[in-house]
C-alpha cells in the first residue's frame, strides 16, 4: 500500500488483451505455454511450465528476438536476462536483472542456442525451466521506427556516445555488461535535457540523479555522463533497450 503523498511510475507493453494467440502442448523437453503475441509492437509475453530438460518454446513474433526477460514464478530464483548483443556469441551468456552482476557464461540457460524467428531455447537452469514450474517470458523483437536493442562502448566523457536508434526515444534501460546497475530514464520524469531521473532495475531504491545524464535527441540518445560507474564507463561494453516517443514516422525534436 501506498500514500497519497507517493509518486510512483508505471510503464506498459501491451501484448493481446489477455487472449492467447497459441497455447503449446508439452512435448519432450518442449514446454508447455500459453503466448500471447503482438508481432506489430515486437513483444510477446509467454507463461509456461518448465520441463527440466532443454527444449524450445514457439514466441509467435516472426522475427529474430533481440531481448528476452525470463523469471521463474514459482519460486525466488533471478531474473535470467538475454540481449543480442552481451557478447559476440550471447546466446552463450546472460545477465541478470535484479542484480547488478556482470554478464557470466552459463550453457544451462539458454542451451548455447541463439533465439530464431519462429523458437527461444531454454537449457535445464532453474531459473528458465524447473521442471513443473510456471515461468514467465517477455520476449522483444526489434521494430524499425518504435525499439531498439543495441551495445556502445563507453569512452568515461562528457562528450559520450551518440546512440542512433531511429526515433525519439521516451524510455530508455542502460547496462554495464562488466557489472553495475541497469539504468532507466524516460522522458515523462525528465522532461527537459541534460535528462538524468534514474531508476535502477535491479534495486528498491528511490528515484536518483547521479551517473545518468543524457539527451533524448528526436533521432536517439546523446551520452553526457562523464562517470565511469555508470552508462559511459571508458572502454566498456554497455548494452541498451530503447522505445520511441512517437512511434515509426511521427517523431519530431525535442
Amino acid at each position: 500500500d501506498y500514500s497519497d503523498s507517493v509518486n510512483l511510475v508505471v510503464w506498459n507493453w501491451k501484448a493481446n488483451g489477455g487472449t492467447a494467440t497459441a497455447t503449446i502442448s508439452e512435448s519432450g523437453n518442449n514446454p508447455a505455454a500459453s503466448v500471447q503475441a503482438n508481432p506489430t509492437a515486437g513483444f510477446s509475453l509467454i507463461t509456461y511450465t518448465g520441463t527440466g530438460g532443454a527444449g524450445t518454446i514457439a514466441h509467435g513474433l516472426g522475427a529474430v528476438p533481440k531481448m528476452m526477460i525470463i523469471k521463474n514464478r514459482d519460486v525466488s530464483d533471478a531474473w535470467a536476462v538475454y540481449h543480442g548483443e552481451n557478447t559476440s556469441a550471447p546466446e552463450t551468456d546472460y545477465l541478470t536483472l535484479n542484480e547488478a552482476y556482470a554478464t557470466a557464461d552459463h550453457n544451462t540457460v539458454w542451451n548455447d542456442t541463439a533465439p530464431t524467428s519462429t523458437v527461444f531455447s531454454v537449457g535445464t537452469a532453474d531459473s528458465v525451466n524447473t521442471n513443473g514450474e510456471k515461468i514467465l517470458a517477455y520476449i522483444f523483437s526489434e521494430v524499425e521506427g518504435y525499439s531498439k536493442f543495441g551495445s556502445y562502448t563507453g569512452n568515461g566523457n562528457a562528450d559520450g556516445t551518440f546512440i542512433y536508434t531511429g526515433f525519439r526515444p521516451a524510455w530508455i534501460m542502460f547496462k554495464a555488461t562488466v557489472g553495475g546497475d541497469w539504468f532507466i530514464i524516460d522522458a515523462t520524469r525528465s522532461p527537459i535535457n541534460e535528462a538524468d531521473d534514474r531508476l535502477d532495475a535491479n534495486e528498491s531504491n528511490a528515484e536518483k540523479t547521479s551517473n545518468a545524464d543524457i539527451d533524448f535527441l528526436s533521432n536517439g540518445v546523446k551520452i553526457r555522463e562523464a562517470s565511469a560507474n555508470g552508462i559511459n564507463q571508458s572502454t566498456d561494453l554497455h548494452i541498451y533497450m530503447a522505445f520511441a516517443e512517437a512511434p515509426f514516422k511521427y517523431a519530431n525534436a525535442r
